[in-house]
């Protein structure tokens, strides 16, 4: 078993993508002075079959589950993907993403950033099935098998501007 390091990163739906991007640049010139590089940042809709696919790469895709997706008419896969009709478990996909991808010396590469998901999710003929209750967020959830101390000032810049929802760190508490 590995120990890894969680965020969960959310701003209000009302914090625009270029107030996030302009605090993402900030995040980005920290990570540079810490040696990442490259490092790309992103704002950009999830709007065609090649984008959502992209989207995946990211690593922000949002787990949810509701009864209300067990057995239910196929959900629209613009909006899903790893649906399970039995469980009513899916992945959500971003409707769009502000994104920051920092690169380490080896090449391995590590996202931070913020998601817009879905507020409903619709049925192949359009219906509603189900409300995600994301639609007042803008969410990223991911984690690093790292004990790595540079990002943790990278989330610590999260968590200093309000933006960190939750943090787990288990290499701290296995020391």
């Amino acid at each position: 078993m590995g120990l890894s390091f969680y965020y969960d990163l959310m701003a209000p739906a009302t914090t625009t993508a270029n107030e996030l991007s302009e605090f993402l640049c900030g995040v980005e010139e920290l990570a540079k002075s810490l040696g990442f590089s490259p490092t790309t940042l992103l704002s950009v809709p999830f709007d065609t079959p090649e984008r959502r696919t992209f989207s995946k790469r990211l690593g922000g895709s949002f787990v949810f589950h509701d009864a209300k997706l067990k057995g239910a008419v196929p959900p629209a896969d613009d909006q899903i993907w790893n649906y399970d009709p039995a469980s009513g478990d899916c992945r959500l996909i971003p409707e769009y993403g502000v994104i920051l991808v920092l690169t380490d010396e080896r090449g391995s590469e590590a996202c931070f950033g913020f998601f817009r998901y879905p507020g409903e999710i619709r049925d192949i003929q359009g219906r509603v099935v189900v409300d995600t209750g994301l639609q007042d967020t803008w969410r990223f959830r991911d984690f690093i098998d790292s004990p790595d101390p540079r990002y943790r000032k990278i989330v610590e810049q999260f968590v200093a501007a309000g933006y960190a929802l939750q943090v787990k760190d288990e290499f701290s508490s296995a020391e």
